[in-house]
């Protein structure tokens, strides 16, 4: 079974994940493109060191390399919705970044 990517729009029709992935260099975007399609064939089944859940709902690709990044995700149905992108400067995940994240697939609802 494939799952559904999705990428979270906001009205105004910004895409966050798109604007933070090609802002990052080739060798991380071919990284980020893997794990997506890992994500795409395998689902809530893709865990550590690909994926971590941080919540009930919420998830994050995990992309190692020279920098450490993070793509937020959660799941509604069959479609997983690409949320939020950041680098990973510290050891925990910013809370910040999870509220927005959750705040965002709760607006999909």
């Amino acid at each position: 079974m494939k799952w559904n990517i999705l990428e979270y729009q906001t009205i105004r029709g910004e895409r966050p994940v798109a604007e933070f992935i090609k802002k990052q260099q080739p060798q991380a975007i071919a990284k980020i493109i893997h794990l997506i399609d890992l994500l795409e064939v395998f689902g809530n089944l893709l865990t550590m060191s690909h994926a971590k859940k941080l919540d009930s709902n919420l998830y994050e690709l995990r992309v190692r390399g020279k920098e450490e990044i993070r793509i937020l995700y959660g799941f509604k149905g069959k479609d997983i919705y690409l949320l939020s992108g950041f680098k990973k400067q510290k050891q925990k995940t910013p809370q910040k970044e999870i509220d927005t994240a959750r705040q965002r697939l709760t607006s999909l609802t």
